[in-house]
């Protein structure tokens, strides 16, 4: 007896895991509850949406996590932090706080964040990743992507909703017919060792295969053989025994089976194991190569750029802690150029002196960092692909049904706000920085591409319909006293600073509206937006911010704070399933906050076509025209026009095609035509071309 019982436990070697070894039919498998990034790369078919959006261009661990990082990321929430679908890259947080992207736009992380109840579902992914993004084209589909929230709920129904069966009748695709399944309802009704689903089938539909029954009989011989451990030799009777040794005479070989199967896949599961990153923690990242080339620009002091190849690099760290929370820590390097006088930078070749100041332009790119080579915090400069902590945010439920609160010490606006425009990613969408976003999302610095703020704010998911989102930032909180280099301010509350709102509504599937609003203050004469040389001298005022020969009064602009006010709206709409028309239009108006009484107003706006599954799945491409940022009207001792300026209203035309080479690489041609370059009538049109490889992982 006792050498039957041994040859049985010997047999009898092979767990329920068998299950997962594909013995049964997949579906009769209960999912093992995992947390994945809220925001793919590539969701789905449709095009992006606000919905998507108001998940980072980043995401929660997998145990992925884009936007992508609302990456570039980014970054996208899990859903527990919003009531909203997600979609890249990504916004709060490219990562698309999309913080899960428009991703983000890939590096916006909070696309998405919002519903909270008491046990507050949160969404992606810019972060608040933008799709975390979070994030880019494709993770900000139009479609809806099945958040991190969700997909926890889905395993743990379905692990939760294993009942024990009874009795083997309870199977309804159990066959009575033969010796074996009376067999098998007497073991069943004994021992209770077969698990089923509340309905009673194996979810197959069909007659047990061999390998299925002998899964069921291996349950039992286990139940048996703990039984007997526990209870004593004598447990089993004579005939049970007889009928054990007959079942696994009859089914040896598919017993041996899955035995080979199960050892096969707990290896598998220990290197797992053994090689995984973090429990908590998920990696993703994004690599951008670029070939770039540009020419014209100033015609008396500029010069063609030569042919340029640049590269931008993020590693983003995706924590959750309870999988209702998300810590996105991101480090970056690049090797663009571009100091505090432009030097080193396509625009300061093109246009040097006063129209690359600070290193802002019309030429930008749109994963081309806003201050490349300093630190306008504090005025230190940085190396070609230097290290650095571009992102710091925590994201967070309120306690409050559908608030989520986020904070952070490196963290933009875009983080926080869905994109909205359906190629904003960074990495997969358009290539200028004048494209992918509202001027209002990035005025006071809040799309630097750096992390200079410190920022705190909400998320309110008020209904299906609406979603607000507002935010504090500052680029001073750092410093507690404001030293020789510290431009900008210290201190949290004293110095530059930024409260920024977007209220964004749905009033149907496919169409987004996004509504604007900031207001700044600013220690100096800028406006920090990156996308012209108005940014970088909003109020033009003879002899105090502007010397007579046009260049920049360093004196007179840094002793030239400005209030300035901001407002902006942009809208998709999806008129088709693979085409929607976007743009945008933004008004500032900028006062000064000392020094003599000047005004000036501002204005840009963007129309443009985005088409999805262009010429081949998988693909998109883009066709854009508008305004970059230029002076309307100006009052007080501000002027509308510097010295040697033929003025005429700037034009920026620019088309791009993506091909997707694969799920983790893609290849984006494009070129941008400026008319009337800064503002200048005397500038030569200017041709930026742009071949762009991204690669994600």
């Amino acid at each position: 007896m006792t050498v039957n019982r041994n040859r049985l436990a010997s047999v009898s070697r092979v767990g329920l895991l068998c299950l997962l070894a594909g013995s049964f039919p997949w579906v009769a498998v209960p999912t093992v509850a995992e947390t994945t990034e809220a925001l793919p790369l590539e969701q789905s078919e449709k095009l992006p949406s606000s919905e998507d959006s108001i998940t980072a261009e980043n995401t929660t661990p997998s145990t992925q996590s884009s936007a992508e990082l609302n990456t570039g990321y980014s970054l996208s929430l899990p859903e527990e932090l919003s009531s909203t679908d997600i979609t890249h890259e990504g916004s709060l947080l490219e990562g698309s706080i999309a913080f899960p992207s428009s991703t983000t736009r890939g590096e916006n992380a909070v696309r998405s964040v919002g519903n909270e109840s008491s046990e507050l579902p949160i969404t992606e992914s810019r972060i608040l990743a933008q799709r975390v993004e979070s994030s880019s084209p494709e993770s900000s589909s139009m479609g809806r992507v099945t958040s991190v929230s969700e997909l926890l709920e889905i395993t743990a129904n379905e692990s939760s909703s294993m009942g024990q069966v009874t009795s083997v009748s309870q199977l309804s695709d159990v066959q009575p017919g033969d010796w074996a399944y009376e067999a098998l309802r007497n073991l069943v009704e004994r021992y209770g060792c077969i698990a089923g689903y509340p309905d009673g089938t194996f979810r197959g539909n069909r007659a047990m295969t061999r390998y299925e029954f002998a899964a069921g009989l291996n349950a039992c011989l286990q139940q048996i053989e703990r039984l007997i451990t526990s209870d004593g030799n004598d447990f089993v009777n004579q005939e049970e025994f007889s009928t054990l040794q007959r079942l696994v005479e009859e089914f040896e070989a598919e017993l041996t089976t899955l035995g080979t199967r199960v050892d096969n896949l707990e290896g598998r599961v220990a290197t797992l194991e053994d090689n995984q990153f973090s429990t908590t923690t998920k990696l993703s990242g994004e690599a951008i190569i670029s070939v770039v080339g540009a020419t014209s620009g100033d015609p008396d002091d500029g010069e063609d750029a030569n042919i340029t190849l640049v590269n931008r690099l993020r590693l983003n760290l995706n924590t959750s802690f309870t999988g209702k929370d998300l810590l996105i820590t991101g480090l970056q390097a690049n090797n663009f150029g571009g100091g505090v006088t432009g030097e080193g930078s396509v625009q300061g070749t093109l246009f040097p002196g006063a129209s690359s100041f600070l290193s802002e332009g019309m030429t930008k790119l749109s994963f081309e960092p806003q201050f490349p080579r300093f630190n306008p915090q504090d005025l230190s400069s940085r190396d070609s692909n230097d290290i650095e902590l571009y992102k710091l945010l925590y994201i967070f439920p309120s306690g409050i049904r559908n608030l989520t609160l986020f904070a952070g010490t490196a963290a933009e606006v875009s983080d926080a706000f869905p994109a909205i425009i359906p190629f904003s990613s960074e990495g997969q969408g358009a290539i200028s920085r004048f494209a992918t976003l509202n001027p209002v999302v990035r005025v006071s610095g809040g799309t630097t591409q750096n992390g200079l703020a410190s920022a705190a704010g909400f998320i309110w998911n008020i209904s299906d319909t609406f979603d607000l989102r507002a935010l504090y930032g500052s680029v001073n909180a750092a410093f507690p006293n404001q030293g020789d280099n510290n431009l900008l301010g210290a201190g949290l509350f004293s110095g530059s600073s930024v409260a920024a709102a977007q209220l964004t509504i749905k009033p149907t599937n496919s169409i987004d509206i996004g509504l604007n609003y900031a207001h700044s203050y600013h220690d100096l004469n800028i406006l920090g937006i990156g996308t012209s040389r108005f940014s970088s001298s909003p109020l033009n005022i003879p002899g105090r911010t502007i010397n007579a020969d046009g260049s920049i009064n360093l004196d007179g602009a840094l002793n030239t704070p400005v209030n300035v006010n901001s407002v902006g709206a942009t809208l998709a709409w999806r008129f088709t399933p693979k085409i929607a028309l976007t743009g945008y239009g933004s008004y500032f108006f900028v006062d000064s906050a000392a020094g003599p009484d000047a005004s000036s107003e501002l204005s840009s706006w963007m129309v443009g076509l985005y088409f999805q599954d262009l010429l081949k799945e998988g693909n998109t491409a883009g066709l854009l025209f508008g305004q970059p940022l230029y002076r309307v009207s100006a009052g007080g001792a501000a002027r509308l026009t510097e010295p040697d300026v033929d003025r005429a209203t700037p034009y920026h035309l620019e088309a791009f095609y993506r091909f997707k080479v694969s799920d983790n690489i893609s290849i984006t041609p494009g070129a941008f035509v400026l008319f009337n370059p800064e503002g200048d009538a005397n500038n030569d049109t200017t041709v930026v071309g742009v071949l762009r490889t991204t690669f994600t992982f």
